[in-house]
């Protein structure tokens, strides 16, 4: 009967898991070199949900299967004073599009909420069952 939270309480983390792995993207948008300082832009990074819980895949819910890292092209500006520039003049920039980090954001935001309003109703219908009991 609890198995309902549980669903819940999973989507929940997945949600979040996905907002943080945008809210990353988002912010490294401009990234042009990676952490030891070299000219390596950042890549777009994606999540991926599989069925079932992390503690027990047979439960119901979902969980983060892994966090992704996006191979397409990365977006070049011809910028020939940078410092990043290639020979030609151009820039490697990360391969997001703000649109679509955007979009999933909501999307994401929208399953969040209906995974807290699943729960709340589930709260309020055990609730119900208890005063019926009594």
């Amino acid at each position: 009967m609890l198995d309902i939270l549980d669903i819940g309480a999973s989507g929940l983390l997945a949600q979040r898991i996905r907002l943080d792995t945008i809210a990353g993207n988002i912010a490294n948008i401009n990234t042009t070199r990676d952490a030891a300082g070299k000219a390596n832009p950042y890549r777009r990074r994606f999540v991926l949900f599989a069925p079932g819980q992390t503690t027990d895949n047979g439960a119901p819910g979902v969980h983060v299967q892994s966090i992704g890292i996006d191979q397409s092209a990365l977006v070049r500006r011809y910028e020939p004073g940078h410092p990043d520039a290639d020979a030609q003049g151009y820039v490697s920039y990360p391969n997001i599009d703000m649109a679509i980090e955007y979009v999933n954001a909501l999307e994401a935001s929208r399953a969040y909420d209906a995974n807290v309003t699943m729960m709340d109703t589930t709260k309020a219908m055990f609730n119900s069952s208890l005063r019926l009991l009594a």
